[in-house]
């Protein structure tokens, strides 16, 4: 049984320990190990903890629990770049690997688009490493390829790619359809 709900200042180190156990699961094979092992849950924890501190509306962060341990989250706010044309952003959506490819990311998104949405958003973007498989899961749901561009990573930097939901809206029927 799962439960999605707000994340709480209290939820820091455990959406840190999501954070940094999904990240290294899911990079492992695109991001060199130096940066992988720079990355720490005490770090994370910290800006989880300033994250959580602000208005939801400013970032809001929502959680999965599998009988209250958090699983999985996601958050975002207003759109970083503003040349795109996209108002609401995706800045991260983890989920530990051993809950990956159960249809929780999918209830992530759905729940974190209609909370976008009611605080006003009409559209989404995210960035993904441009090697990282999992840009499926958002071509799935309508989105659509916008640009690719240099991120840097620690020491190194790698190629990621832009993608939009034009319309929230579109974005919620296409999850309730599939």
């Amino acid at each position: 049984m799962y439960t999605i709900r707000k994340a709480r200042i209290e939820d820091a180190q455990d959406i840190a320990e999501v954070h940094v156990n999904s990240w290294k699961a899911t990079y492992q094979n695109l991001i060199n190990e130096q940066d992988l092992s720079n990355t720490t849950v005490e770090h994370r924890q910290i800006l989880w903890e300033t994250i959580l501190k602000l208005p939801r509306k400013q970032q809001p962060v929502t959680v999965i629990e599998e009988q209250g341990e958090i699983v999985g989250f996601i958050s975002g706010g207003k759109e970083r770049t503003d040349r795109f044309g996209y108002d609401g952003e995706i800045f991260a959506i983890y989920l530990m690997p051993s809950h990956q490819g159960k249809g929780l990311g999918k209830r992530l998104l759905k729940s974190f688009a209609q909370e976008m949405k009611e605080l006003g958003y009409r559209s989404l973007l995210i960035w993904v490493l441009t090697k990282n498989p999992t840009h499926q899961f958002y071509l799935k749901y309508g989105a659509t390829k916008i640009e690719e561009d240099q991120t840097t990573i620690g020491y190194d930097t790698y190629q990621e790619t832009a993608y939009g939901f034009k319309d929230i809206d579109i974005l919620l029927q296409k999850l309730i359809q599939v």
